[in-house]
């Protein structure tokens, strides 16, 4: 309790009893956390970046953290009550409501296992593609009911977190030649993307988002994933591009699980969000949320997280390689989303690869999640061209900000071939195509035995398909025999020059 303040230490003692232990506690909170319900308490500290001191001010912020959290988390997050003096007792709870004789706040929350945040999922080794697109798809559903806050700039808001960062990392002791190189690193990251970060915020993507999205801000609570512990005491810092929001949440997760699952849930966002302009500020939003994480670290006595944070934003902050525009073509059932995923996080800079799937675009271009099902008139000729004509018109958005592109899709018509080759020469970058080539029966038996899927085709479109082909690649096409999964991801990997697992940088 040594880092309570004397003054809150009878009520901190209060709590302790309720709780039944000792409380988690950061520089400027409290938490008790009994069998089933938390109690919060604010420190009563004056930061240079907030002021808890009075009692006012510490009700205040815990009425803006529970009216926050209640957007992503209403089941966990209760009512704001005071602790009063009871001549007997000592300090105990007030009803809801009461004001008078108040000594201190606490907001009442619904109590969380330790095992079942985010952070400690991914340190022992639990965290699964599926937890990966559930925990992007909590993000995107947040982020969709936001109102727009139209800004005139971003740019210079991404500046004073620069200098913020600066400040903070003096203030932990961390060495000012090695973090200031960071700095410099993010100072350039954003001279070049400030005009494409301005018109973002000029259209609307800037909004009063979570703030602080890292893993350990993450649980699963009675079987969903919940978003907590918004960023309530400044609403600069959490009034904010959504990719940076996001950002948080990835780079938190490559951190400490790798590249694999972090390319599985920013692909598990564009897909839903449809938003790919993000990609231009992809790497300066990675690299400021490492940057906040280092100093963060280092002040909490963690020189190991601090200097692996450290890293990644030096990495993640270096300029990126010649983007590459892949195909993945072949018949339903070929594995083409398969490999597209796991060739994905192969790719350097970034997060690796954006994978655009034609039949999980479909789907989230009718406002559908990539596993629900689309009426026949999804697949009409006009649909079709239009579907493929937003895949070439994406792919080029995302290429323009510097990251690689996978699209996935069956690519029978030679003009669309022609068109995504000519595409990639338009931009500028080199082209592979891939196709996917495997047995009828083979293809039979997969589209039979698909659960979860984005993909609608059934045997007799199969069938179609199959009379149509072709059947080995078309020229200027490297065919990938699809026997099996991990043969097709040797094979292709190996003709695309990708290391054999995700790596930084």
């Amino acid at each position: 309790m040594d880092t309570i303040p004397e003054a809150q230490r009878e009520a901190a003692r209060m709590l302790e009893r309720e709780a039944g232990g000792e409380p988690h506690q950061t520089h400027i909170s409290a938490v008790f956390v009994g069998p089933h319900t938390a109690w919060k308490m604010k420190k009563a500290v004056k930061l240079s970046f907030l002021d808890f001191s009075s009692l006012e001010a510490r009700r205040h912020f815990l009425e803006r953290e529970r009216d926050l959290n209640r957007r992503t988390a209403p089941e966990i997050y209760g009512e704001v009550l005071g602790l009063v003096r009871v001549a007997e007792r000592g300090l105990a709870f007030a009803p809801l409501g009461e004001e008078r004789g108040v000594e201190e706040w606490v907001l009442v929350m619904r109590a969380i296992p330790a095992e079942d945040f985010l952070d400690a999922i991914a340190s022992r080794g639990a965290f699964t593609a599926l937890l990966a697109e559930r925990v992007a798809d909590a993000v995107a559903e947040f982020h969709e009911t936001l109102p727009p806050l139209p800004r005139p700039s971003q740019s210079e808001a991404l500046a004073a977190v620069i200098a913020g960062n600066i400040e903070a990392a003096a203030a932990a002791g961390l060495d000012p030649r090695g973090y200031g190189a960071l700095a410099a690193a993010a100072e350039a990251e954003l001279e070049r993307r400030a005009a494409r970060l301005d018109e973002r915020a000029r259209a609307g993507l800037v909004r009063r988002a979570h703030g602080d999205l890292h893993l350990s801000n993450i649980c699963r609570f009675e079987g969903e994933v919940r978003l907590i512990d918004a960023l309530e005491f400044d609403e600069a810092l959490a009034t904010i591009d959504l990719g940076y929001d996001l950002a948080f949440l990835l780079m938190d997760l490559e951190v400490r699980t790798g590249r694999a699952l972090a390319n599985r849930a920013l692909n598990r966002y564009l897909t839903r969000r449809l938003d790919f302009g993000l990609c231009a500020g992809l790497s300066l939003f990675l690299g400021l949320r490492a940057m906040v994480l280092t100093h963060v670290e280092a002040k909490r006595g963690h020189a190991a997280m601090a200097a692996s944070y450290a890293a990644y934003a030096k990495q993640i902050l270096a300029p990126l390689p010649q983007p590459r525009l892949i195909a993945i073509g072949g018949l339903s059932g070929s594995g083409k989303s398969t490999l597209a995923r796991a060739l994905a996080p192969l790719f350097p800079g970034g997060l690796g690869a954006v994978v655009l799937s034609s039949d999980a675009l479909r789907k989230a271009r009718a406002g559908l999640l990539p596993e629900e099902r689309l009426g026949a008139e999804a697949y009409t000729p006009e649909a079709g061209r239009a579907l493929y004509a937003f895949l070439r018109e994406k792919a080029a958005e995302v290429l323009a900000a510097g990251h690689s592109v996978i699209i996935d899709a069956t690519f029978q018509d030679a003009a669309e071939r022609e068109a995504v080759a000519a595409s990639a020469a338009a931009c500028g970058v080199p082209f592979s195509g891939l196709w996917l080539t495997a047995s009828r029966d083979r293809l039979e038996q997969r589209l039979r035995g698909r659960g979860r899927d984005a993909s609608e085709a059934t045997l007799d479109v199969l069938a179609r398909q199959w009379e149509r082909g072709p059947h080995e690649a078309p020229l200027g096409w490297k065919e990938i025999s699809a026997r099996t999964t991990l043969a097709a991801l040797a094979e292709a990997s190996a003709h695309l020059g990708l290391p054999a697992s995700p790596a930084l940088g």
